[in-house]
């Protein structure tokens, strides 16, 4: 290779690095964003920390107030989807799930002749657990989330109208229908504990103590003949 040729490779070098290096000095003069002189105002947002924030999850619409007016009659339309699983009548027959005859506060997993899963057995705390209306209320709404280990294959209802008229209908199946909860059951207490409208509460007088609030009761048992045991369907639907 002669002089020449390195000359011109050597030239085009440098020709390729001036190229370069104006390109990057005319993007910076174009796109350059300095900084305002008088830096604008911050915006501060306040938040709100009760928005949005809940202390836990909501509470369960009772199913008492809905029973006094269920349409038992719809409920035999919703137990046509758990036939397969159940059967309803004194002295029937237990399917892939028990027999529903009394149902209603039958102690849970106590129906003779049916083999309950495990997760039954223990929830029923041998026997000291019955299926009270709320119990079969919050089973056939979400088997597996009451009663998590069922063999309940059963999706649950999510309508709780639905749920109230299933249990009316099952409620029926008995030699002696269990009398139905008092809807206002729940406000009892508190409409005790709160004065009379228009009425003060009465002072405490010096030395004397206000009396201490009554414990609340405790949560009464819950329990209905077991739901459906293992691979069972629930009576409100398969």
């Amino acid at each position: 290779m002669n002089s020449f040729e390195l000359n011109k490779i050597l030239g085009a070098l440098l020709g390729a690095v001036f190229v370069i290096f104006s390109v990057s000095i005319l993007s910076d003069a174009i796109f350059s964003s300095p900084p305002p002189a008088t830096p604008g105002y911050a915006i501060e947002v306040t938040e709100d920390a009760g928005a949005g924030a809940s202390d836990g999850p909501a509470e369960p619409e009772p199913i008492a107030p809905l029973l006094a007016s269920a349409d038992a009659g719809k409920g035999e339309n919703i137990f046509k989807r758990c036939q397969a699983c159940h059967t309803v009548d004194e002295g029937g027959a237990n399917k892939v799930g028990p027999n529903l005859w009394e149902i209603v506060d039958r102690p849970i997993a106590s129906h003779e002749g049916f083999g309950y899963s495990a997760a039954m057995q223990e929830f029923a705390q041998g026997g000291s657990v019955t299926w009270t209306y709320e119990n079969l209320d919050h089973f056939l709404a979400n088997p597996k989330g009451f009663i998590s280990g069922t063999a309940m294959a059963f999706a649950g209802l999510k309508k709780i109208e639905d749920r109230a008229d299933l249990i009316a209908y099952l409620r029926q199946h008995a030699s002696s229908p269990a009398p139905l909860p008092d809807p206002e059951a729940g406000n009892d207490d508190d409409a005790a504990a709160a004065p009379a409208e228009g009425e003060e509460a009465a002072p405490v007088t010096e030395g004397e103590t206000a009396p201490a609030e009554e414990e609340a009761a405790p949560a009464e048992e819950t329990s209905t003949d077991e739901a459906p045991a293992e691979g069972e369907n629930a009576s409100s639907g398969n």
